[in-house]
């Protein structure tokens, strides 16, 4: 009997740290921590929704719903965000390649290229 009442005092303290957890989860600002790993799908998202805003104001110019001086002033201001974002995506790529493991990669594919093409020129 003594052993049940351990392991439902177990089970009482874990479920009480589970929903304590639940309640005060929403206090602390996880995104600080998590910013690493989704920056780059934010920088993404923010590439599209500015490349699907080109589009549409290419598209009313078309349709002449909007001058060709707002025409001018707005597809430069986005494309300038663009480029912006573009340069920010680079830099992140820049940071997670690692660059020895780059370097053996291309020896590989090298390589490989060799071997084929005397593999080719045997056969013929």
């Amino acid at each position: 009997m003594q052993d049940i009442t351990v392991i439902s005092m177990i089970f009482t303290t874990i479920l009480a740290l589970a929903c304590l957890f639940l309640i005060l989860s929403p206090l602390f600002k996880w995104d600080t921590y998590l910013q690493v790993s989704s920056k780059g799908q934010d920088i993404g998202a923010s590439k599209e929704a500015l490349l699907t805003t080109l589009n549409e104001i290419e598209f009313e110019y078309k349709m002449d719903k909007i001058s060709n001086a707002d025409y001018k002033i707005l597809k430069k201001q986005y494309e300038t965000e663009v480029a912006v974002i573009m340069k920010e995506e680079e830099q992140l790529m820049e940071k997670n390649v690692d660059k020895d493991l780059m370097d053996e990669v291309e020896k590989e594919i090298e390589a490989q290229m060799k071997s084929y093409k005397n593999k080719k020129g045997e056969g013929k």
